[in-house]
């Protein structure tokens, strides 16, 4: 672009090409800024005709910086110089309005088009998709099929977007025949989608037959593998998957690496572990501070807490993510002590500020490790010191560590104080305190209220009937 600005600055009077051209190349090479700039000098120069293609690249380059107000400053000037029905120009405005989460403003532009053609579809489709109403979005992609207007790979991939955000795997399904029927579902964009679908709807073994017949895959289909075989149970399988990454020369991400160590954590295989921590090391990103707190995670769960600490002492700048997965590390094998010495040497020596997760994770050691009076304190810190809105989670902590030592009456005198809704998982543990101390009146009321709330997993039937047997046996 320092180039092509030298060749123009060499005319004396360029025309509207040349200004178009200097707009849409730094538009196009990542520059939006500058070609906002140079529209403004455009404009100033009252001989020369700003014509749409022009407007195209102006409208492109703010939706590129997310500047709405600027955004409609320029729609308004659309319509004075006369070019509201020119089909382009609405489409820019249209991927404009859905960039900057404006769906009113691009669905009114929408509705007021004379000419709509799959653009117009495709940026509409999205703009709904991305912004919270995928319902909305796959009923306008059925609108358009019924239209007749056939669908190009970008609308494809923002219905299936919708399908994945409303876990509705079955119109995924047909949404993928179809493509298959438009020849379609090969192309690396729409595979990567219903990849990203199958998996979030919990239908792995579909998406695993997408990803085997894709001709051509990159770095980001394999991530999408990689993630979904996480988040559905197939740790092993993404090992695999992160073994045939590195094979392919596709170099992974951070979030790539986060997700292969939780893998790790999960199988608890410390050999994999070992292995990722050297990969990190290689490619220099062991300080990251997110694969630094999945590095203590995972060898926390393989049973090595030394190793853990080590990783944890050799990061520099600790945030409070490296802070929280230490002090989980110490919940998880039981040392209550050490995760409280360490929450005070945070507290004194460092500038991070503890946030809600964190003080989850000294809960849950406190709890591990039987500490009544230090987790209630905790807890009062928490609320106190800090003004944290305790939410179920910690409420059922709190709840569990009761139960542990069989405070079950000033348990439920605890969760009578509560300020929010009691959800499952507060009772939940309190009647698994009860099991543990056979409380059978009290086990009865927490049984009740999970079944009111609508959780009768076959888990809370079985603690209860055991209660009542070994009472039985008791009378």
């Amino acid at each position: 672009m320092d180039d092509a600005l030298c060749v123009f600055e060499e005319f004396i009077e360029p025309d509207a090409v040349l200004w178009t051209t200097m707009i849409t190349g730094y538009e196009q090479n990542g520059e939006p800024i500058h070609a906002l700039k140079f529209f403004a000098r455009m404009a100033m120069n009252r001989g020369v005709l700003i014509d749409p293609i022009t407007l195209v690249s102006v409208v492109s380059a703010c939706a590129k910086i997310f500047d709405l107000k600027l955004g409609k400053s320029v729609h308004g000037y659309i319509f004075r110089m006369g070019y509201e029905n020119v089909v382009s120009l609405l489409n820019a405005l249209l991927n404009l309005y859905g960039k900057t989460g404006s769906v009113n403003a691009a669905s009114k532009v929408f509705e007021k088009m004379e000419e709509k053609d799959v653009i117009s579809w495709g940026s509409i489709i999205s703009c709904y998709a991305h912004n919270c109403f995928p319902e909305e979005a796959l009923v306008l992609f059925e609108d358009m099929l019924a239209r007749g207007i056939e669908p190009n790979a970008v609308v494809f991939i923002s219905a299936l977007q919708a399908c994945e955000a409303t876990c509705n795997v079955e119109t995924g399904k047909k949404i993928h025949k179809l493509a298959v029927r438009k020849g379609l579902d090969l192309d690396i964009l729409v595979s990567t989608a219903l990849i990203d679908m199958y998996m979030s709807c919990s239908c792995p073994d579909e998406a695993i037959e997408v990803f085997d017949h894709m001709p051509k895959k990159d770095v980001v289909c394999f991530s999408a593998m990689l993630h979904g075989c996480v988040q559905n149970g197939r740790e092993s399988q993404s090992i695999g998957v992160f073994r045939d990454m590195l094979a392919r020369n596709f170099n992974p991400d951070n979030f790539d690496l986060v997700k292969v160590l939780t893998a790790c954590s999960e199988l608890g295989v410390l050999l994999q572990t070992s292995c990722m921590h050297g990969f990190a090391i290689k490619c220099g990103v062991v300080n990251n501070s997110f694969i630094g707190a999945s590095l203590i995670e995972s060898y926390a769960k393989c049973g090595t807490l030394d190793s853990a600490t080590a990783i944890f002492r050799q990061i520099i700048d600790r945030d409070v993510v490296t802070w929280s997965s230490m002090l989980a590390a110490y919940g998880f094998h039981g040392k209550g002590k050490e995760a409280l010495d360490l929450f005070n040497e945070m507290i004194e020596s460092s500038s991070v500020k503890p946030n809600g997760v964190l003080f989850l994770s000294v809960l849950s050691a406190c709890s591990h490790a039987g500490l009544l009076k230090e987790g209630i304190e905790i807890f009062n810190v928490m609320v106190k010191d800090y003004d944290i809105c305790p939410n179920s989670k910690h409420y059922g902590i709190v709840v569990d560590l009761l139960g542990r030592i069989g405070e079950l009456e000033k348990a439920m005198v605890f969760i009578g104080q509560m300020q929010e809704p009691v959800e499952a998982n507060v009772w939940g543990a309190l009647l698994g305190a009860c099991k543990i101390h056979q409380n059978v009146g009290i086990g009865e009321t927490a049984a009740k209220e999970l079944q009111r709330l609508g959780y009768c997993q076959a888990g809370y039937y079985i603690l209860l009937s055991n209660m009542y047997a070994v009472d039985e046996k008791v009378g």
